[in-house]
């Protein structure tokens, strides 16, 4: 009896040691955090105290732990969350590049689920829709929350500095932009035709990013293509807060989509 004890208690190590690569071990909301980088770039990955079948993962981009009220509850149910942080990338190709590295660390290293659930809030969303629409084989489902969906908007070149950043981490001149092709709301197709459903909750009263100009063309054209999008509009509400104060309409459609493998 006491000789299985041991074997089980070995065991737990064994599987837990796949974690502990971090600079900083601590917890957060019930389960066990994880900070460390990839690529010089900040990364945390929160284990749930028990791990679903198929380990399922919700990645973050941007803004971790800002309004985690779908993190928290995905945990408790199992799903790992994780955040590669990609800011004030744009969406560029090359954070995507970078992105999609990152995935393979997390697939190779911690062996998570191959279909991950997308979590773009704001800027975020910028860099989830355009991770997803080159890598369309990789995406279980995708949460955008008062996402930006187009540049033009958001930052827009009324923003100087931000538009400064916007050109140079796309490498391109202001010539360019006239024939900007990057914009998620242009390149919806790939996504449409992989079927990967679509959840958002955004204020119709966005100042910030106006919901007009982003996430309602999103919703047009996916549409439009076929695809699913699922839409929450908060009245009278502005750019934050953020998600919902009951998140379980979005983790509903979440656990609908996330695959088990």
């Amino acid at each position: 009896m006491k000789y299985s004890v041991f074997v089980i208690l070995f065991f737990i190590l064994i599987c837990q040691s796949q974690y502990v690569v971090s600079d900083s071990k601590s917890q957060w909301n019930g389960g066990t955090r994880y900070d460390f980088q990839f690529e010089e770039r900040d990364v945390i990955i929160v284990v749930p105290e028990k791990i679903a079948e198929g380990k399922p993962w919700i990645w973050r981009p941007a803004f971790f732990n800002a309004f985690p009220s779908v993190d928290k509850a995905l945990l408790e149910k199992g799903f790992h969350v994780v955040y590669f942080d990609l800011t004030h990338c744009y969406g560029s190709p090359h954070s995507v590049a970078l992105g999609a590295d990152f995935y393979h660390y997390m697939i190779d290293r911690y062996h998570l689920s191959p279909k991950v659930t997308l979590e773009g809030f704001s800027r975020g969303g910028l860099y989830a829709l355009n991770w997803a629409i080159q890598n369309v084989d990789k995406v279980a489902c995708i949460y955008l929350d008062a996402p930006v969906c187009d540049v033009f908007s958001w930052p827009g070149r009324e923003r100087a500095d931000l538009w400064s950043d916007l050109l140079k981490e796309w490498n391109l001149t202001e010539a360019d932009m006239e024939h900007f092709t990057g914009n998620p709301i242009d390149n919806l197709a790939p996504l449409a035709k992989a079927n990967i459903p679509i959840i958002s909750v955004c204020g119709d009263s966005d100042q910030v990013v106006p919901f007009e100009e982003n996430m309602e063309v999103i919703n047009t054209r996916y549409q439009m293509l076929g695809g699913t999008v699922e839409l929450i509009i908060k009245q009278g509400v502005d750019h934050h807060p953020h998600s919902l104060i009951d998140p379980q309409p979005i983790v509903d459609f979440i656990l609908r989509n996330q695959a088990v493998f």
